[in-house]
């Protein structure tokens, strides 16, 4: 159920800013569908479910590698953009303002949110026996204070 919220409310954010960045282009008289801007969408939209839904599979198992499996899905996301899309902006050797922006609103929007999905499941997650025995520690020597 979290994860088809999840999904659900990151298309309608990259629906939403995609709208608004059609229009703005729309506004300045600049191509609205140049830059590859729907293939970013679409894939910024694909990794970051790819990377939500390992990454909830890694909470379930060992939530300790969490850290580390978006980190990794970070610099998959950095690879796809040097192997995909960087050669397409600099075949003039410039990068356009909108060149950029196709890329990174997206990627901008899909961090955010995964940042603030699982941050949340994060300080969510129950402590298994072993940390809640130092937590009541913890509180016992507060208390005495």
């Amino acid at each position: 159920m979290k994860t088809l919220r999840f999904l659900i409310l990151l298309l309608l954010a990259l629906v939403i800013t995609f709208g608004i960045h059609i229009g703005v282009l729309f506004v300045l008289k600049s191509p609205l569908f140049s830059d590859r801007i729907v293939l970013s969408y679409g894939v910024n939209f694909l990794l970051a479910t790819i990377i939500y839904l390992i990454i909830q599979q890694t909470l379930k198992k060992n939530g300790a590698q969490a850290g580390f499996i978006f980190m990794a899905g970070s610099a998959l996301k950095f690879i796809v953009f040097f192997s995909v899309f960087y050669p397409f902006y600099n075949q003039d050797d410039v990068m356009q303002k909108t060149e950029f922006t196709a890329f990174f609103i997206p990627y901008a929007v899909c961090l955010i949110m995964e940042v603030a999905y699982l941050s949340k499941q994060l300080n969510n997650q129950s402590y298994s026996e072993e940390n809640s025995e130092d937590a009541d520690t913890l509180n016992k020597s507060e208390k005495k204070k």
